[in-house]
């Protein structure tokens, strides 16, 4: 099985690039952990693909998975945001990475409300319809104006909190987001295992994760800025 295409060997990130890119892979797998009714990762990357994406984390369900709860919905929203919160806690700061998180997540958001009976407003009326289901899915509205702006507010809320709710767990494991960080930016690629090994471990002190740019020597949150290092490549 192929995940967001093949690697792309000639795609060359800045050292600065891929410790973002780290630190926004590592918040996806951290927050998606930390939750109950998430799916197990078991498999974070940080090597560009063919599609475009520049590293990507891997959920399996554990045996099969045909429905989905609201908590589970409510879930996978939050570990859509988690690159975001830790790109912005990290670096204070915030890139074009996660602009597909940020579609997945809208998309997932307005499909409760619209079209699954998961709000409490709305209950068992679907507000969306589905045409060609088989052709990808069209989807439109079928609600009053003023409806579907509540709707868009509806949706700006929703996401908002699990986004609220991604910070919390990222602040409350800022040393886990740090160590899991690290050990990414120099393997590049890490297994569902080791991830969880370092999670459950011993907490470390908080560990330096230093990178060499010729032009730019920002070190994130709970870096070294006294010296400048080198990760390993792989």
């Amino acid at each position: 099985v192929v995940i967001a295409g093949y690697q792309k060997k000639n795609k060359v990130l800045s050292n600065k690039e891929k410790l973002i890119v780290a630190y926004h892979e590592t918040g996806h797998a951290l927050v998606a952990a930390m939750q109950t009714h998430s799916a197990p990762v078991t498999k974070i990357t940080i090597i560009p693909r063919t599609s475009g994406a520049l590293g990507y984390t891997m959920q399996v369900d554990e045996g099969e998975h045909n429905l989905m709860s609201k908590e589970e919905l409510e879930n996978r929203i939050a570990t859509f945001t988690g690159g975001r919160v830790a790109e912005d806690l990290v670096f204070h700061s915030i890139t074009t990475g996660a602009s597909n998180d940020i579609e997945q997540a809208t998309k997932m958001a307005r499909a409760m409300i619209t079209r699954f009976g998961m709000s409490e407003d709305f209950g068992m009326v679907a507000m969306e319809t589905v045409s060609n289901k088989y052709l990808g899915g069209d989807t439109s509205l079928s609600c009053s104006e003023q409806t579907a702006g509540k709707i868009d507010q509806m949706v700006v809320a929703l996401v908002q909190k699990e986004y609220s709710k991604a910070e919390k767990i990222l602040s409350e494991n800022i040393g886990k987001l740090h160590e899991l960080a690290k050990y990414l930016y120099e393997k590049e690629t890490i297994t569902g295992e080791e991830f969880m090994d370092i999670l459950n471990r011993e907490p470390e002190a908080l560990p330096e994760v230093k990178y060499v740019d010729n032009k730019e020597n920002d070190t994130p949150d709970g870096g070294n800025t006294d010296e400048a290092g080198s990760a390993s490549d792989q």
